[in-house]
């Protein structure tokens, strides 16, 4: 089946699809993104990731390429166009085409806006099952974390450096050794005295959307969900670890730097969470 692509007004085929050579998301990285999980064919926290769009344009100084409305409805195309049951939606928003130059362009330069579309396989069951594992490594990204921004070197790197050790992600950590975020998921653990801890927003992490939810359900759940800050060492006396995002949900962490988390398997409280969440989506979160 061919694939569609949104760019600047116009759906065409992946293949023929681009944007100019001077954009500046390709020269600068001067841009932002949003990844909306799709299920069932209906975008998940369609409205959360639209206000998180929001805030990282109003702090790049970007302004909107479309009303709101008009990229509900270019998303909800681009759902029907892929025939995405599925999947994800990828939208990118640039500060547009202009001579190569540091400063902002002058007035009158539109932003740009790319959206593309792929299917998703679940997660694997064996990652459930078994759960995965996170290396630790220094946090080398910029200090504006909060941005959801295209400038993702650091965030490759460390993805890839996991990978080359045998690791699902990354745990990055700041000067003073406390877990930051993964390269491209929320960190979260829970405590023998069964709270849930993730770091509380800032800038030295991303507002997740799936992290949102997640401290929501747990609370309507009744259970012990506190933001603050927390070291490897800890997480490592913890009953349970797991990430967040988009796509992974909420996924079993088993070992940190090669040492097992509780007793190495899939803790009860992650798969509940996982259980809570699966079920909003089925009801249109």
């Amino acid at each position: 089946m061919s694939r569609y692509a949104y760019v600047n007004g116009q759906y065409l085929p992946l293949s023929v699809a681009g944007v100019h050579v001077e954009d500046r998301g390709y020269q600068f990285a001067d841009g932002v993104y949003e990844v909306v999980a799709v299920a069932n064919g209906h975008a998940i926290d369609e409205e959360a990731h639209l206000a998180r769009l929001d805030y990282s344009l109003k702090e790049m100084s970007l302004a909107w390429p479309v009303s709101k409305a008009a990229l509900k409805h270019i998303l909800k195309r681009m759902v029907a166009l892929n025939r995405l049951t599925n999947g994800l939606l990828y939208l990118q928003i640039t500060r547009g085409v202009s001579r190569r130059d540091h400063g902002f362009p002058k007035p009158g330069v539109p932003p740009a806006l790319v959206v593309t579309a792929k299917n998703m396989k679940p997660v694997s069951p064996e990652l459930l099952e078994k759960g995965v594992a996170v290396v630790t490594m220094p946090d080398l990204r910029w200090k504006r974390c909060d941005i959801k921004s295209v400038s993702l070197l650091p965030n490759i790197l460390a993805k890839q450096a996991a990978k080359d050790m045998g690791a699902y992600e990354a745990w990055l950590l700041d000067d003073k050794g406390y877990v930051t975020e993964g390269s491209s998921t929320n960190a979260w653990i829970v405590t023998d005295k069964g709270e849930i801890v993730t770091r509380p927003l800032g800038a030295p992490i991303l507002a997740g959307v799936t992290r949102r939810a997640i401290l929501a359900l747990a609370k309507e759940a009744g259970l012990k969900p506190v933001e603050r800050p927390f070291k490897p060492a800890e997480a490592l006396k913890a009953k349970e670890a797991f990430l967040t995002s988009a796509t992974s949900w909420a996924l079993p962490i088993t070992r940190i730097d090669g040492k097992p988390v509780g007793d190495g398997k899939p803790g009860p409280m992650t798969l509940r969470l996982r259980a809570l969440y699966a079920q909003a989506v089925e009801k249109g979160l």
